[in-house]
């Protein structure tokens, strides 16, 4: 069976014979400038992606630090509250007078 395959396979990929320590000369692989330009095409693409990116992280980033100040804030604020309220008589709680 093995036998009967690499033939089929020798006839399927032609061969391109180059000088030798020279590429292969395939034509399908040549570097045309229709191709080069739809690859710059991409990487400017790319780029311009990236920079969005980086954007919205650093805008990202900006909101995370002012909501963490926010917090940072309102957890000081319930601290100084609770720590008010242990010191003064709670509002149910009867005069000493009854």
């Amino acid at each position: 069976m093995t036998r009967a395959i690499i033939p089929k396979l020798q006839t399927a990929v032609p061969r391109y014979n180059a000088p030798p320590g020279s590429p292969p000369n395939f034509p399908s692989k040549r570097m045309t400038d229709e191709r080069l330009i739809h690859i710059e095409e991409k990487i400017t693409f790319q780029e311009d992606q990236i920079d969005e990116l980086n954007k919205t992280v650093y805008q990202q980033q900006q909101r995370l630090e002012r909501l963490e100040e926010f917090c940072r804030e309102l957890a000081g604020q319930i601290r100084s509250l609770s720590e008010a309220g242990n010191a003064g008589p709670t509002a149910n709680e009867r005069p000493p007078h009854y």
